[in-house]
């Protein structure tokens, strides 16, 4: 059997996955949590093969409390489940442990197989979100560049941004030119849409 912890915040979507999982003659869901900080405690007093956590229960419990679940049940595998993502924040949640993603609005279906993937050792990324990030294509803008526009997408001023990051005012607008220019945005505003559309902020 394919022992099943399951993490959701919302216990009626819970009840729905459970009753998903349970249908299956080789899954078994051994627990359940509404990701209130007890995902890891949870983990390693039923051991279950796959933790199957939705993002939006505190962000994932912070990602299983940033790798405390891998490092204490290393066998442990984490599926993360959310409605939607960019690929610069998919890259960022494989990174983070997490053996596979899934869209929330899949088929039903495509949540046992992903169970099923990830016990045999595989990854497992929605169709859905593969395609999006295959879409978008690479990041254009250096690290700095993206420091500079996550602190413009916040409304903070040019002076503001050069004395946060220790450079000149003059080098702040050849930043925002040049991200402007890659982007392909008319202004500041449309590149910052731009590149948060993309995922590359």
């Amino acid at each position: 059997m394919i022992r099943v912890l399951l993490v959701e915040h919302t216990r009626l979507v819970r009840g729905a996955f459970a009753a998903l999982l349970s249908r299956e003659d080789d899954i078994e869901v051994v627990a359940e949590a509404d990701g209130d900080g007890d995902v890891v405690a949870r983990a390693v007093a039923c051991r279950p093969d796959v933790a199957v956590i939705g993002v939006d229960s505190r962000e994932g419990e912070e990602i299983a409390v940033r790798g405390e679940l891998q490092a204490r049940l290393p066998e442990c595998r984490m599926l993360l489940m959310m409605a939607s993502t960019t690929p610069e924040r998919l890259r960022r949640l494989l990174d983070l442990h997490a053996a596979g993603v899934i869209c929330t609005n899949a088929p039903p279906d495509r949540l046992v197989h992903g169970v099923r993937k990830l016990v045999r050792g595989q990854r497992f990324v929605d169709p859905e979100f593969a395609l999006a990030a295959l879409d978008a294509g690479a990041n254009p803008l250096t690290p700095r560049e993206v420091e500079v526009l996550r602190l413009t997408a916040d409304g903070t001023p040019t002076r503001e941004i050069a004395e946060r990051l220790c450079l000149s005012a003059a080098t702040v607008r050849n930043h925002l030119s040049a991200i402007t220019r890659k982007t392909g945005g008319r202004s500041r505003i449309d590149a910052v849409r731009i590149a948060t559309e993309s995922g590359w902020v």
